[in-house]
């Protein structure tokens, strides 16, 4: 079927996609790849398609092709670009047709890519190694692989970083996730002298528009690089009925903050670090071999508003509620805020996890959260921090206060001063330093930024022999009360959860469970549901319930106590 589309003379994109789709065997595959008719024009079963940065350098030169005919001679076929999909599959047939012969190892697509063919996997897998290794032996005796500029890393201006991020969020339209990268290979790309020149020309290959879009923004004027997006639409689409895309950058070039990537998720900020990282090693190698020269932007426009594209995009659904947006959690590594971290992330949120507990670093290993070591009794560690948070995702719209300890259970009249002082420290006192070490950050969240602060029912229902746990909770409480009340001139919302009973936290063993439960004459499983509604509270509970006071649902709710603790007749 697809060798019978080839001998057509004209289809339409939705046609091609169309006739792939009812060709496809089975009806629950993925879509067929734009470029399917054109792989079945090659000779081989299995066919290689790649973007080699090695390739890419080569042909996005004014002598690409020269380069191309000099490094391989007649052993591969050089195609002149063509905008994937039928056209490009009728041009290679009738190039392949005309020119391929038995010497033929591979096809060249100027300024896209490079493709092997063969009868096994291997074979077309090795073919193509051995030509792009060709490739970069030539580059490298053209001296072609370095950036020869290099800078000593400077400290990351955090609030300088939000701050933009909080402009690219307006211009996007939606909360975005801005990743910053200061290494070696940024910051001598940032300043090169010509950074003007060389990084405002196009992509490497036209893909990567629909993740980097066509020209990176230099420096930090994101409402002239949404005029300049906005003129470059309305010059290439004049006439096709198309809407425009968000004209946010996705990628930001400036000399003092390094190469910043943009994306919906931290995933898709990873996925354009990843595309633009390649470009700038492309952008390095076309330099030395003559200049770097990409598609004039008419090719790149209608790649980036291509139907077969934007369906893709389509594909991938309606975001999360909290896409884009960032959440710092204490006291992660464990208990109710682990369950903090899990349902944040669960989302769509980017998270910080915070604890003294050097197991958080494992909470890395989840989507899209960062498991951070840090003691919040000292100001020094909670600016770490948050600079890292800053780094990583460009911001904090939601802080979840819950890091805390109970401290051992005695009577006031025996309760020493450091026993009352170290609980103090950590239940009260480090959520002052945190709560003032966010608020900058907090007031530039896109949407507002929010607080949940996990209280205790021993607030409005202490009990005995808890004075010091008691008196922290209470005055934390009234510390968020007086947060939102002058906090919400600044858009953030500030609220109270008072949980009771969870069970299982680190807190709350087997024997203790076993010994409390016998002290009021139950079972385990009585002692657990004791309460008006006869339910177990756990920290997803109380996780699930922060995450609802973070979201619209309560966007007009500030300075608010909620109970989640099935309901105690103490409190009621």
């Amino acid at each position: 079927q697809l060798l019978y589309l080839a001998q057509l003379e004209q289809l339409s994109d939705l046609q091609m996609a169309n006739e792939l789709r009812r060709a496809t065997i089975d009806p629950a595959a993925p879509a067929p790849s734009v470029e399917a008719i054109l792989h079945a024009l090659l000779p081989g079963s299995y066919v290689d398609h790649s973007h080699a940065d090695a390739i890419i350098g080569l042909t996005n030169t004014p002598d690409g092709e020269q380069h191309i005919r000099r490094l391989y001679g007649e052993r591969v076929l050089i195609i002149p670009y063509v905008m994937p999909g039928f056209a490009l599959a009728r041009l290679c047939a009738q190039l392949f047709a005309q020119q391929a012969g038995p010497h033929t190892e591979g096809m060249v697509l100027l300024k896209h890519g490079l493709f092997t063919w063969g009868q096994t996997a291997r074979q077309a897998y090795e073919k193509h190694i051995a030509l792009v290794t060709e490739a970069e032996e030539y580059a490298r005796k053209a001296k072609a692989f370095a950036t020869n500029v290099f800078y000593d890393q400077k400290n990351m201006q955090t609030n300088a970083s939000a701050l933009l991020r909080a402009h690219i969020s307006r211009a996007a339209g939606q909360p975005m996730i801005v990743t910053s990268h200061s290494d070696a290979q940024a910051m001598a790309f940032v300043q090169q002298p010509e950074l003007e020149r060389i990084a405002t020309q196009g992509p490497a290959t036209p893909d990567h528009v629909l993740r980097t879009k066509r020209l990176p923004m230099i420096g930090r004027n994101v409402e002239a690089y949404c005029n300049a997006y906005h003129a470059y639409f309305e010059q290439h689409a004049a006439g096709r009925g198309l809407s425009m895309l968000d004209p946010a950058p996705r990628i930001v070039l400036d000399p003092e903050l390094g190469l910043l990537t943009v994306g919906r998720s931290a995933k898709d900020a990873a996925i354009a670090e990843d595309i633009y990282r390649h470009t700038i090693d492309i952008i390095m190698r076309a330099e030395t071999l003559g200049g770097y020269a990409a598609l004039p932007a008419q090719d790149i426009f209608d790649v980036e508003y291509w139907d077969l594209e934007q369906a893709k995009l389509k594909r991938a659904g309606a975001a999360a509620p909290f896409a884009g947006q960032i959440a710092l959690v204490t006291g992660a590594a464990s208990g109710i805020g682990r369950a903090c971290v899990a349902s944040f992330a669960a989302h769509g949120a980017a998270v910080v996890a915070l604890d003294i507990n050097p197991q958080v670093e494992a909470l890395t290993s989840l989507p899209n959260v960062r498991g951070i070591v840090c003691d919040v009794r000292y100001t020094e560690q909670i600016k770490a921090a948050l600079e890292q948070t800053v780094r990583a995702f460009g911001g904090l719209d939601m802080l979840v206060l819950n890091a805390g300890v109970f401290g051992a259970s005695r009577p006031i009249a025996v309760l020493d001063d450091d026993e009352w002082s170290q609980v103090l420290s950590i239940n009260l006192d480090a959520n002052l330093a945190l709560m003032r070490a966010t608020h900058p950050l907090l007031k530039l969240a896109p949407m507002g930024g929010r607080v949940a602060v996990i209280g205790s029912k021993n607030v409005p229902a202490p009990g005995p022999g808890a004075a010091a746990y008691s008196a922290s909770k209470a005055a934390l409480t009234q510390l968020a009360r007086v947060a939102a009340l002058e906090w919400g001139k600044d858009a953030i919302r500030v609220n109270v959860l008072h949980p009771n009973a969870v069970f299982d936290t680190a807190l709350w063993t087997e024997e203790v469970l076993q010994a409390r439960a016998a002290y009021y004459g139950m079972s385990v499983e009585q002692y657990k549901t004791n309460n008006v509604l006869h339910v177990e509270i756990t920290s997803h509970d109380v996780a699930e319930l922060a995450v609802a006071l973070c979201s619209s649902l309560f966007d007009k709710t500030t300075g608010a106590q909620i109970a989640i603790d099935g309901g105690n007749e103490r409190v009621i």
